[in-house]
């Protein structure tokens, strides 16, 4: 991050993507909601980024960007991924964007046994399709400049080894877990996971399916290092 600029950027209406930062240029939905529903008016300042680290203050023209900065280039977060199963109305979205706030880099949609929502056919790709466009939403708001990857689904025989599951009353150590499997509102069904998984757990309450995700996500992005600053308070190279 580049500090002297982080106050700017904070104070700009908006960010937004563009293909080429050297000439930003916005898409026709992104310049009618900055001109229209925005209403910013000439000579103010939004963010324009590519959605790979790299980013401009940009000021608003008559006919579109002006760059107002050099481009700078964010280094990237350490890599988090959340297997998120889908929730029923909008709560995995919720979880989505606050997710993607904290500071997750990938989000995996996860078919478990108990999940009671449709996710196959026109359903599941609009689920997909609502889901990447609240993260880059949920981005922009938050100043991230590297895009929240929103992978294909993937069901919970197929989950690598490596990922974590989140359970009611485990004790298991967060240091080290860089994934997190997170199950719907009735929870994990019995034996759904091998006994050998590692898991983890998030507090002394029961939460609702879309807090659980948020926590995780705050925990792995914490533990990570992505938030600047280690578990013993000390500050991150």
């Amino acid at each position: 991050m580049t500090i002297i600029e982080w106050p700017r950027r904070v104070a700009a209406i908006a960010q937004f993507h563009v293909h080429d930062l050297e000439l930003p240029v916005l898409g026709a939905d992104d310049d009618h909601h900055l001109r229209k529903v925005l209403r910013v008016r000439e000579g103010e300042e939004i963010v324009a980024t590519d959605g790979r680290g790299s980013w401009a203050l940009c000021e608003v023209t008559e006919r579109g960007l002006s760059l107002v900065t050099h481009v700078h280039l964010d280094p990237p977060s350490p890599e988090t991924t959340l297997y998120l199963a889908p929730l029923k109305g909008d709560h995995a979205e919720w979880a989505v964007a606050k997710a993607t706030e904290v500071g997750i880099t990938r989000i995996v949609p996860l078919i478990s046994e108990r999940m009671v929502v449709k996710f196959k056919g026109d359903a599941r790709e609009k689920t997909l399709a609502r889901w990447r466009r609240i993260a880059a939403e949920a981005a922009g708001q938050c100043r991230r400049t590297y895009d929240v990857k929103i992978d294909e689904p993937i069901k919970v025989k197929d989950v690598p080894e490596s990922v974590a599951i989140a359970d009611l009353g485990a004790k298991g150590n967060w240091r080290g877990v860089r994934s997190v499997a997170i199950g719907p509102e009735g929870g994990w069904a019995p034996n759904e996971w091998d006994e050998t998984r590692r898991r983890v757990g998030l507090g002394p309450t029961v939460l609702r399916a879309e807090t659980a995700g948020v926590v995780a996500a705050s925990l792995l992005a914490f533990q990570a290092g992505g938030w600047g600053f280690a578990l013993d308070g000390t500050q991150n190279e």
